[in-house]
């Protein structure tokens, strides 16, 4: 940030008082402006034990394969958003939400909550911003194509969790890897 939203006057960086860490400051109104991690929802779409996967038609990573998920909304739940963004994608209705997991990316300011759900349709296909959607049988999924580590992980979890019956929920870190590209957008 540049400029006060406030009023308009250059920002500094600084530790505000009874503050742990910089932040931008408006000397002039003494407003102090908070720039929070962004929340990412999502789900694992699942029908007949398969899961849809949507290959993007937007950048970042313009052809990989992603588990249907977007930014959180003002004013929106976190389950609402999850059925939003598989519609959005996969023109897919989701039902059946059950919460699955919580993935922290710190180095890049993200938060992803991921849900499983049901595939309530069966005439889903490619949103606007998918070039493709497909139902993977877990033996299938295109590891080596997958748009982000996070989503990776994700699919990790799942597919040993549907070894065991059991899906716990599950609370995961996430560390930079370099070239994979972190970023959802």
């Amino acid at each position: 940030m540049n400029f006060c939203s406030n009023c308009g006057e250059r920002l500094v960086v600084l530790v505000p008082p009874g503050d742990d860490r910089p932040r931008f400051v408006c000397n002039a109104c003494e407003t102090i402006h908070y720039s929070n991690p962004k929340m990412v929802v999502g789900c694992v779409p699942e029908l007949d034990g398969r899961i849809l996967l949507c290959r993007r038609a937007i950048e970042p990573r313009f052809g990989k394969w992603t588990l249907p998920a977007g930014y959180l909304e003002n004013g929106e739940t976190v389950a609402d958003c999850a059925k939003r963004e598989a519609y959005e994608e996969a023109l897919a209705r989701v039902e059946n939400l059950k919460s699955y997991a919580l993935l922290n990316i710190p180095f890049i300011n993200q938060v992803y909550f991921i849900f499983r759900a049901q595939l309530a349709n069966d005439d889903y296909q490619a949103g606007n911003e998918s070039l493709e959607v497909k139902l993977y049988r877990t033996d299938d999924i295109p590891w080596s194509e997958l748009a982000f580590p996070v989503i990776r992980e994700v699919l990790k979890l799942y597919c040993g969790d549907l070894v065991t019956g059991e899906f716990p929920f599950h609370m995961v870190d996430i560390a930079p890897q370099t070239g994979m590209g972190g970023a959802h957008q």
